[in-house]
């Protein structure tokens, strides 16, 4: 008998034998609670996958145009910046549940300025947003006529942002900008150091997005994760008009930079 078919052969002894301990497993617990504790070790693994190392996340806003377009699906890694265990447990689709006792193990790296982002909201920490990270601890923020500057350099703008008329003059606040009374807009902002611990986060459409110009500064332990990959599209505006554009072909696993 040669290489090949003893390989052959251990394999299919293998293969039944395995099959045998899985009948006799079954025999031993009775069909139901075999079956039950099968699609719950599944359950648990893909639960406890999504809670630590990767998650799925829907685009539904337009603050992240054109890097993010709503209908967006993303692969989110929560690995990159430490995976944590779950700190919250809870009725699905609803609010009602409470928090645990969770640890994080050790990052990969810290979030830096350029990253995508998810994160949960400060102001309500059950809602999860997404947007670029502008500065980290210790760097100063400012916007001169709706330009973004970090440390005094000029943020990288990207392609899509264009320069448009109407800039908003210094000292004209607008409503809800933080701190109150500081006569800051979303043109003309700043400087303010980001404190040690907290990251400021801007949406790339700088001129339709709720940040942290609004609400403030971004606590570490707030960070879920980085924006990965694009792996499903879907425009719903087509579906009244040019169905065989409902789904954007071209985004399907772009990586989000």
């Amino acid at each position: 008998m040669n290489v090949i078919q003893r390989l052959w052969t251990w394999r299919k002894e293998r293969k039944l034998a395995r099959k045998k301990r899985e009948a006799e497993k079954r025999q031993r617990k009775g069909e139901l609670r075999y079956w039950t504790e099968t699609i719950g070790s599944i359950v648990l693994a893909v639960f406890l996958i999504r809670a630590m190392v990767v998650e799925a996340y829907r685009i539904p806003s337009s603050s992240m145009e054109k890097t993010l377009l709503i209908g967006d699906f993303l692969l989110v890694n929560k690995f990159v910046y430490g995976m944590k265990t779950p700190d919250w447990v809870g009725v699905p689709l609803t609010r009602m549940g409470f928090e645990i006792p969770h640890f994080q193990l050790p990052s990969l790296s810290e979030p830096k300025t350029g990253d995508v982002i998810v994160f949960k909201y400060p102001l309500d920490p059950a809602t999860n947003f997404i947007k670029r990270c502008i500065a980290g601890p210790g760097q100063t923020v400012e916007v001169v006529d709706n330009r973004v500057y970090v440390d005094g350099e000029e943020f990288e703008r990207l392609p899509h942002q264009q320069e448009r008329p109407g800039i908003k003059p210094a000292g004209r606040e607008d409503p809800g900008i933080r701190p109150r009374g500081s006569g800051y807009n979303t043109d003309n902002y700043g400087p303010v150091k980001v404190p040690e611990g907290h990251y400021f986060m801007m949406g790339d459409n700088r001129d339709n997005s709720s940040d942290s110009r609004f609400w403030g500064f971004v606590p570490r332990e707030n960070i879920v994760g980085k924006a990965w990959i694009i792996y499903f599209s879907f425009n719903a505006y087509e579906l009244k008009r040019r169905i065989w554009r409902v789904i954007r072909w071209d985004r399907l696993l772009n990586a989000i930079r």
